[in-house]
């Protein structure tokens, strides 16, 4: 799955871009897809360089790949919202600084601002995600395993992609807040949900049941 949306993301990206975007602001679709190849396709290519050419190095590495790729998500985010942070001041998120204000109505002042729309929007489609690709797993009968990796894979997306194409081809800095926020919230998300599945026993009662009978 994640080679087929990896690979699928170098034609799918650009054409829904120009498709939705293209309606409202002018959109090169070409430009957008070699953006996408040099942020997907270079490293891949590149990775399976370096396992097949310094397995050892490679090997050292890995444990600690994907703190440094939280890490540069984390700074890519940060470097967005600091790009953004006048603007917010401004909105209704400045509420959450106001000492007169009640924690109820700071947190309505919040969802109701820009920040907070984004906020509740990236939350609710990464929902969507882990739950669809569960579910969905679940109705055609893999085992669950299969089921959370499927959820996973559906609910965890490539927002630093995101961060990169909407900084490099709109102008406007607000574009790459949302794909931003994403970066965080999904790991956020993402590491929550493995560490309650981590408490609970993947294997399929069905299975157990059978496996005691025998």
């Amino acid at each position: 799955m994640t080679v087929c949306t990896t690979l699928g993301a170098v034609i799918l990206t650009p054409l829904l871009t120009k498709i939705l975007a293209g309606a409202y602001v002018p959109v090169n679709a070409v430009k957008i897809s070699i953006s996408t190849m040099q942020v997907v396709v270079a490293p891949i290519l590149l990775g399976s360089y370096l396992q097949s050419a310094f397995p050892e190095a490679v090997k050292v590495g890995t444990p600690i790949a994907p703190l440094l790729a939280v890490l540069a998500a984390s700074l890519l985010a940060s470097s967005v919202l600091s790009e953004n942070i006048f603007l917010l001041r401004s909105s209704a998120f400045g509420a959450l600084l106001s000492s007169d204000l009640s924690p109820l109505l700071r947190a309505k002042a919040i969802l109701s601002s820009e920040l907070g729309v984004i906020i509740l929007s990236v939350v609710l489609l990464h929902f969507a995600g882990f739950f669809v690709g569960y579910l969905s797993a679940a109705l055609v009968r893999f085992k669950e395993p299969q089921r959370r990796a499927i959820s996973v894979e559906v609910g965890m997306q490539n927002s630093s992609l995101g961060v990169v194409l909407a900084s490099s081809h709109f102008t406007s800095p607000m574009v790459a807040l949302p794909p931003a926020v994403s970066a965080v919230i999904m790991n956020i998300m993402g590491s929550s949900l493995g560490f309650i599945w981590r408490y609970i026993d993947p294997s399929d009662p069905k299975d157990s049941f059978e496996v005691a009978k025998e």
